[in-house]
């Protein structure tokens, strides 16, 4: 799991003077306010309606948690990585479960099957759900984040920074469990029709995502819906925010693998190593785990707590295997 402290969050600054067009935005409350790492969700709401474009002063960057301010500014090339502000303009942006590498690409070697896996990868991460779910299976009770998403997510040799670094494939694949284990039903239906799983697995990642927040910078002025940023601002890109945009998802905080409104737009680059690998563990960690464990539910009183703020995920999910 990611440590909660943001440490790459950028020291305090005066506040800059926005330049007027036609909304000025304000100064508003802080990200790293006490009560807004515990219910973010809430927090994000009140954003997205009175403080949909503001200052945070002890972050020393301006938020910004609509839909589509979030996603315009993640492709927008006026704004370039952040704090990395060598990042290539044009390449992917650092999102999701991707670094926003320039190797986030498509390869000859990787097999159209699995999109962008390492041949011979997907085997491994099959077999190894497989070891992993019969282990648990032989439990009265476990723990699926220690006993099962520590270790499933694979690290590839030389694919980069992205497919190397499991812990947010780790928090993602713990989302998901406790959004499948919360709806008993949607797991039933996924014994029957295992297609269902990448459904549910890009619905976990827009209702809960990893990463809640992409750091960015202005390269020029921008005028966004809450008003303008001058150039050189640094910008915190609230993802969490932008995918329970009601303007955008209807109920948004339902876990909703049918919705009509599907959208990976805030998942990361389809070339992105990171991302292909991370919904093949997923699609076969959840096979595995339904095979061995048919009767798979949570343990007697217990409910998961997503904690974190940059990157935010379940730290234990207590089940009793069958």
């Amino acid at each position: 799991m990611q440590a909660d402290a943001p440490r790459d969050i950028p020291a305090p600054t005066a506040s800059p003077e926005p330049r007027r067009r036609s909304t000025r935005p304000r100064t508003g409350p802080s990200l790293l306010a006490p009560g807004a790492a515990h219910d973010p969700y809430r927090f994000y709401g009140m954003l997205r309606e009175r403080y949909p474009l503001s200052y945070d002063a002890p972050l020393g960057a301006w938020l910004i948690s609509r839909y589509d301010d979030v996603t315009a500014v993640l492709t927008d090339p006026r704004f370039t990585g952040f704090p990395q502000d060598g990042a290539p303009r044009g390449g992917p942006a650092p999102l999701g479960l991707c670094h926003g590498s320039p190797r986030c690409l498509p390869a000859d070697r990787y097999t159209v099957v699995t999109g962008t896996v390492p041949d011979g990868l997907a085997e491994r991460v099959e077999r190894t759900a497989y070891v992993l779910a019969r282990r648990i299976a032989r439990s009265t009770r476990a723990d699926l984040v220690e006993e099962f998403c520590r270790w499933l997510p694979a690290a590839p040799a030389g694919d980069g920074p992205c497919a190397r670094d499991t812990a947010l494939r780790r928090t993602a694949l713990a989302s998901l469990l406790a959004n499948l284990l919360d709806a008993p039903d949607l797991l039933a239906a996924l014994r029957v029709e295992p297609a269902l799983a990448g459904r549910a697995w890009t619905e976990s990642l827009r209702r809960d995502p990893p990463v809640q927040v992409v750091l960015r910078r202005t390269v020029a002025e921008v005028a966004l819906s809450g008003g303008t940023l001058p150039a050189r601002a640094p910008v915190a890109c609230l993802v969490g925010a932008a995918a329970r945009d009601p303007g955008r998802f209807a109920a948004p905080d339902a876990f909703d693998p049918f919705r009509p409104d599907q959208d990976r737009t805030l998942t990361g680059p389809a070339g992105c190593p990171a991302v292909a690998l991370s919904r093949l563990e997923a699609e076969q960690g959840l096979r595995a785990l339904l095979d061995a464990m048919p009767g798979l539910r949570w343990a007697e009183g217990f409910r998961p707590a997503a904690t974190g703020l940059l990157t935010r995920g379940p730290r234990s999910l207590l089940v009793r295997p069958g």
